[in-house]
């Protein structure tokens, strides 16, 4: 069973080795000239910010969808989850470099299967990203019965995805579950039914925005015919 690292440390084990390359690099530097030396310095915090993971307190309610992100909502729309081929709310949520790159469970659920897909690196704002870059797919089983998708899209600059689930792991809302390094996209596919609680260009911050609310237990699901 997954089980995250909590309390987990301020700045992310995955940007450690790049934190301290960054001081050593910029300490070496200013030995050799101060002036130059504050460029790399003014380098090393903007490593240490992109590294940083917060932890963060969940909104209550037992049928929100947490934000798995920080960054900026650039899709809220009714289509196909091309994983399932079935209906879906998709929401996604983009992530520049000054965001927190950690990525957190939205809702509490077990692990079903995790597909990893390479692909290009285009700019993760646009949509096609969704379709056309790397990815990973994480397909969450709820207790209620229901399936959602959550897919973690490298973009321009990032190139390294990471997760650390596999098929039958469970966790909980807001529980980190992965990273990815330098810009990127998180996509969320939800029953079709679902209400959305934000809109294109909206800010969020991962596990404390609501992203949606699923629809109430025993609500009749919207036919899985293709849009």
């Amino acid at each position: 069973m997954y089980k995250p690292s909590y309390p987990h440390p301020v700045l992310a084990r995955e940007g450690w080795p790049f934190i301290a390359g960054a001081i050593v690099l910029a300490l070496l530097v200013s030995w050799w000239s101060v002036g130059v030396g504050l460029i790399f310095w003014l380098l090393a915090i903007f490593v240490i910010q992109f590294f940083r993971d917060p932890q963060r307190q969940a909104p209550d309610g037992e049928r929100l969808v947490l934000s798995p992100a920080d960054g900026r909502i650039v899709s809220v729309d009714k289509t196909i989850d091309p994983y399932t081929q079935q209906q879906a709310l998709k929401i996604s949520v983009f992530m520049n470099v000054f965001n927190v790159h950690s990525n957190r469970f939205p809702v509490s659920g077990r692990v079903t299967q995790v597909q990893y897909y390479p692909g290009s690196f285009v700019n993760a704002a646009l949509d096609k990203a969704s379709i056309e870059n790397e990815r990973n797919a994480v397909h969450l089983a709820l207790a209620s019965g229901e399936q959602i998708t959550v897919v973690q899209v490298a973009g321009l600059v990032a190139r390294r995805i990471l997760c650390y689930v596999k098929p039958g792991d469970t966790g909980r809302a807001g529980e980190r579950y992965g990273f990815i390094r330098f810009g990127s996209r998180v996509d969320v596919y939800l029953p079709p039914s679902s209400r959305p609680r934000v809109a294109i260009g909206d800010k969020v911050s991962a596990t404390s925005t609501a992203l949606a609310d699923l629809p109430e237990a025993g609500a009749p699901a919207e036919s899985s015919t293709p849009l």
